[in-house]
């Protein structure tokens, strides 16, 4: 008994799904969506003459000219990140920890010299220790190390005299000896 009640559960399933599937209406024919298609652009285009005649009042009545052309000259590239642009304009800011110092205040806490690139240990004035070697900016007057020796670092300085003329002048910073011990 209870094997008939589950045919007849399914009978009336599959009986309800076929009447579901013959009830359902197809959507609009591809015929019925280009008709609908055509109407509308004939409207738009009936239209058009009147909107542009209404934008082109519009245009002259705030003043603008019907014919205005973007001109791009004197304008930044709407295209081009402002970012790169803002970094571009703060090189000078964008300087290594050494550069911030007068060389006055930096010392030579060491030199290794019997290598193929000599380099120097420089101790600025909260402590920190950096490594040096030939060819890079120190001091803030866009110096440069031009040599290290076995007890010395030279560096070439830029400055402005007192006549706007740039000149140079090149500085020996020594290893300061220990005191004491």
């Amino acid at each position: 008994m209870r094997h008939w009640m589950h045919l007849g559960t399914l009978v009336a399933t599959i009986a309800l799904a076929v009447l579901a599937c013959q009830k359902q209406t197809a959507g609009p024919a591809v015929a019925d969506y280009q008709k609908q298609r055509a109407a509308l652009i004939a409207k738009n285009r009936q239209s058009a003459p009147k909107q542009a005649a209404t934008a082109e009042a519009v245009a002259l009545s705030s003043g603008n000219v019907a014919g205005y052309v973007y001109d791009p000259i004197g304008k930044r590239d709407p295209f081009r990140s402002f970012i790169l642009d803002r970094v571009k304009g703060t090189e000078k800011w964008a300087k290594g920890p050494l550069e911030q110092f007068d060389l006055s205040q930096l010392s030579v806490t060491g030199v290794v010299w019997e290598t193929d690139r000599r380099r120097a240990l420089v101790l600025d004035p909260s402590g920190q220790n950096y490594i040096v070697q030939e060819g890079d900016p120190i001091g803030k007057n866009d110096g440069l190390v031009i040599g290290i020796n076995d007890s010395s670092v030279f560096v070439r300085e830029a400055y402005v005299d007192f006549h706007g003329e740039k000149t140079t002048k090149e500085i020996e910073m020594r290893v300061r000896q220990s005191q004491g011990g």
